[in-house]
């Protein structure tokens, strides 16, 4: 047994035996179906506390031949799987946390060789009957010469593989250099049964492509079949409520969000840590601080704090995340910092909609932390008058709700470019900001030219509160907007809600630059 050649299971034994353990282990199966064929090759790229690692030990203690893992896999499902005994500590296994080889940029020069030279290290302690095995050789030609002489293949499980990008954002030669020593080292490879790398970012784009082109991703963009796999999913969380009496809808609002194919995933590790410090809070600020988001919130894209603006509302966002080069940099558009948002666990992103937007509670605050200073400045002043404007429209107060609007508006000059419907939008989505402790995310129809910009609220289940059709205009009329959502009936697919519908127009007049604003009860036919 050694440190990366054939390791033990010691890592995953102290995740087994936590008082906190959800079972992943079918993950298990997915890999051992790839296992030796041209899908082989497997990135998983998550934010930090989304059970990367505890999934690349979990892994490790179940190939590597260097340990006796029966006893930790017992009871688990992933032990009533085809060919699970087949593959149970039987191979060959490098194990790699390219960190442990870069703490900090002053490595860059030197950790690769590094990294090298300890694992053929082990390889030569490991293979005594293999010849011609040099201590200064190439990692991977000790790999083909042992593959050659002793026919015994490799498992690769390579974690934080992606820090080079984070620790060296503007060397490009390193960057280049890392990325060809990982094709090398995996391209065409007889000995690679299986490879397994996991980090934050996804496989480094050179353009259009991939100089790693052969490994399957996925990402948090692009979860495909693995997404329940890291993360809590619905049902586990659940369960842990059950045992641990604690408050599911509280979990929920905090933790919730993430959209991963057909699931809803919750951070796991705040999860964790609210089960057992019995504390709903923001847990996030234990790996990335305000400060690393706030200098993404601050970048000068057009339309970015906008669509933050759009986003702390509880809005959503059209995002077109293929021009993303998977780097900390190379940011063109501020679509690309909105895609680094969803690979850092900022924002989700929901793929049939093509939309991203904050997943709970949790992050909204951090996200307000970060908007907490220059550029955003009235941010906060706006959303604390956010609950009394959401009771004067309960109330039907439409001046008072105007008079809360304009005070928004005025708070927020600074981020948002006050010149049509797009941008009345976000001052609207940003003064209901308290409106997502008693609705559910508002539903948008944003004008593509000179149309309308549609917002519904739907209160969550058990909520006695109004559902609210808004309509805005723009140098028009609140009646003219009342009107137009009579004529086209835009509160007609309410007609199953049995609950009040109050219907709200909303104009704002740039010559006076004043607001207007009309509510009225909606009766159904």
């Amino acid at each position: 047994m050694g440190i990366y050649v054939n390791p033990g299971n010691v890592l995953f034994q102290m995740s087994r035996f936590s008082e906190i353990y959800v079972d992943k282990s079918m993950l298990i199966s997915k890999m051992n179906r790839v296992y030796r064929t041209e899908k082989r090759f497997v990135c998983v790229s998550r934010p930090r506390r989304f059970g990367k690692s505890m999934a690349a030990n979990m892994l490790t203690a179940y190939y590597s031949c260097g340990c006796d893992s029966s006893q930790l896999f017992a009871g688990l499902k992933v032990c009533g799987e085809a060919f699970y005994k087949e593959h149970l500590n039987r191979h060959q296994v490098i194990r790699i946390d390219v960190q442990r080889f870069l703490d900090t940029e002053k490595d860059l020069d030197s950790f690769l060789a590094k990294m090298e030279r300890c694992i053929v290290a082990e390889l030569i302690q490991e293979f005594p009957e293999c010849t011609g095995l040099l201590p200064d050789c190439k990692l991977k030609d000790v790999l083909a010469d042992i593959f050659l002489q002793t026919a015994k293949g490799f498992v690769f499980m390579i974690d934080e593989w992606d820090c080079v990008f984070r620790i060296a954002k503007n060397r490009k030669e390193k960057q280049k250099e890392y990325m060809d020593f990982l094709r090398g080292l995996f391209k065409d490879s007889e000995y690679t049964e299986l490879a397994y790398m996991t980090g934050i970012l996804p496989i480094k784009k050179y353009g259009e492509h991939s100089a790693l082109n052969f490994f399957d991703e996925y990402s948090m963009v692009a979860p495909k079949d693995l997404g329940e796999f890291f993360g809590f999913t619905e049902e586990e969380v659940v369960m842990q409520c059950v045992q641990h009496q604690a408050d599911l809808a509280e979990m929920q609002k905090w933790y919730d969000g993430y959209c991963l194919g057909d699931s809803h995933i919750y951070n796991p590790k705040s999860v964790v840590d609210a089960l057992t410090w019995n504390e709903f809070q923001s847990y996030w600020t234990g790996t990335e601080t305000y400060e690393a988001l706030k200098v993404y919130l601050d970048m000068n894209f057009d339309g970015l704090r906008e669509a933050i603006t759009i986003m702390l509302g509880n809005g959503s966002c059209k995002i077109n995340t293929r021009r993303f080069q998977n780097d900390m940099t190379s940011f063109q558009t501020k679509d690309d910092v909105l895609t680094l948002l969803i690979h850092l666990g900022y924002l989700t992103y929901d793929k049939k909609n093509g939309t991203a937007q904050i997943p709970n509670q949790e992050i909204a605050q951090e996200f307000l932390n970060a908007a907490d200073g220059s550029g955003w400045d009235g941010l906060a002043q706006a959303l604390s008058c956010s609950q009394k404007l959401l009771q004067s429209t309960w109330e039907m107060d439409g001046t008072a709700v105007a008079k809360g609007l304009s005070a928004v508006h005025n708070e927020t000059a600074s981020m948002i470019q006050y010149n049509n419907e797009n941008s009345l939008t976000c001052v609207v989505l940003i003064a209901y900001y308290s409106a997502k402790a008693y609705y559910l995310q508002p539903v948008m129809e944003l004008p593509s030219g000179k149309g309308f910009a549609d917002i519904v609220y739907l209160p969550k289940r058990n909520v006695n509160y109004p559902a609210l059709v808004i309509e805005l205009k723009w140098n028009q009329s609140a009646q003219g907007a009342i009107r137009q959502i009579r004529e086209k009936e835009y509160a007609a697919w309410l007609q199953a809600y049995t609950g009040e519908i109050l219907l709200v127009g909303i104009n704002y007049d740039k010559k006076e630059k004043t607001h207007q604003c009309v509510i009225e009860k909606y009766v159904k036919n």
